[in-house]
């Protein structure tokens, strides 16, 4: 059960939440406050680690001291030395007068290292010292400074990773992980995701004295689903984005819930082709990949039956010097088609072709017979014929699937062998939300 002391220190600090892991780390927080112990809290970007950070300074005998948050990752490497132990009069160009840095400011209270992964390895030597022995120089100085500062550092990434690429100093790492405190990501908090989106909503509607935002049953479901990456911070804007965009009777469903979470979705860079594979980027289905391949494969048919009707046209003996000069389409085949130029014999008459399997010959075809025999057609516009083909088809197999399970996109996704989430925007193109 959840102790009321607990219940006062989420108040205080506007924490929301009721999973064990959040319950765990406000625990441990509050044990480790009192003592002087150093702390490194883990866990992903967006989950709140300086909430913590805050927690352990206010619920220490440093209270009434200062507290400074640093982050690490966004000061350059050349003048976070001088930011963090300070610097002489002098010390290099533009240090204009003698400064404290935080160490000194902080004598006395709490410094919070955010990132600590990214600090360069020669000032991780200089914190190494402060935090063995409270000792450390100022920039351009030989007068050995003292501190009593409490640090508590934070990182999102894997430390132990960091110190096996030589990025991070193991000795430094066990000196600052003396009490070690894990934040959890969001998708690990289960019904907490419900809790803060309601809370989102609510600071926005008070703010903006609009009525709050509802979320069906389907669609409370759908939300505690998703990985939410950016976690807390991710999930405060897609409330706010809801909220402002969201009119009627502000009640979303799973329907709504999915289209502004594919809103917020990367955008996916449209070149899926690389080299002699190919790669699925998350939301992007197979059947979709396949259908831009068999375009851009007509495309280049479509290309070739240009190139050879120019080599029939001009009546050039050298087809390989008209094909070369389009050799844009021949990209990813120029040694092959090296090869091929070898075997290439043309008629000093102009001709049309028949193309055999290697070596490869030209038959003549007499000029009076020429448009006769060879149906010169404009290639362009099948390209957006078959494309309209194929979309039609595909509307007319998701109208079916639809109908075979009585609208429930669920298992209609299940049956075509798509997503969810990729039925939804099929069915928002093909115009069939009435039959949906």
């Amino acid at each position: 059960m959840e102790s009321s002391h607990l219940n006062a220190i989420k108040a205080r600090f506007g924490i929301i939440g009721n999973s064990s892991a959040l319950l765990r780390a406000i625990s441990v927080a509050e044990q480790v406050a009192p003592t002087d112990m150093t702390v490194l809290i883990t866990g992903e970007s967006g989950s709140g680690k300086e909430s913590f950070s805050k927690i352990i300074h206010s619920l220490s005998k440093r209270k009434h001291g200062q507290f400074i948050a640093v982050n690490c990752g966004a000061i350059p490497e050349g003048t976070i030395d001088s930011e963090l132990f300070g610097h002489e009069k002098g010390s290099f160009t533009g240090a204009i007068e003698a400064r404290k840095g935080y160490f000194e400011v902080t004598d006395g209270g709490t410094i919070f290292l955010d990132e600590i992964a990214e600090m360069p390895l020669g000032t991780q030597a200089r914190l190494l010292r402060v935090l063995e022995n409270g000792e450390f120089y100022r920039v351009g100085s030989s007068k050995v400074q003292r501190t009593n500062t409490r640090v508590v550092a934070a990182t999102n990434v894997n430390l132990q990773d960091a110190i096996s690429s030589g990025k991070f100093r193991e000795d430094l790492y066990y000196r600052l992980c003396t009490v070690p405190i894990y934040v959890p990501p969001l998708r690990e908090r289960g019904d907490d995701i419900e809790l803060l989106f309601r809370k989102f909503t609510t600071d926005f509607s008070e703010l903006h004295r609009v009525k709050p935002i509802m979320l069906t049953r389907e669609a409370k479901d759908l939300l505690q689903k998703q990985r939410f990456p950016g976690n807390i911070r991710q999930l405060k804007n897609l409330a706010e984005q809801i909220s402002v965009l969201e009119v009627g009777d502000r009640i979303v469903d799973d329907v709504k819930l999915q289209y502004y979470l594919e809103f917020n979705e990367p955008k996916i860079n449209s070149s899926v082709i690389k080299g002699d594979f190919f790669t699925s980027p998350e939301g992007l289905n197979e059947r979709e990949i396949l259908y831009k391949i068999l375009f851009d494969l007509k495309r280049d048919v479509t290309e070739l039956k240009k190139i050879l009707l120019k080599v029939i046209e001009s009546g050039n003996t050298n087809a390989y010097d008209i094909i070369s000069n389009n050799m844009s389409i021949f990209e990813d085949i120029k040694p092959e088609f090296s090869d091929l130029q070898k075997n290439l014999t043309l008629p000093s008459t102009p001709s049309a072709v028949e193309v055999s399997p290697n070596p490869i010959e030209i038959h003549p075809i007499s000029n009076s017979n020429m448009e006769e025999d060879v149906n010169f057609e404009d290639v362009s516009a099948q390209v957006q014929d078959v494309t309209l083909s194929l979309e039609k088809q595909e509307k007319e197999i998701i109208i079916r699937a639809l109908k075979k399970n009585r609208n429930k996109r669920k298992y209609a996704a299940k049956d075509l062998g798509i997503s969810e989430r990729t039925l939804y925007r099929k069915i928002k193109q093909y115009d069939l939300e009435d039959i949906a």
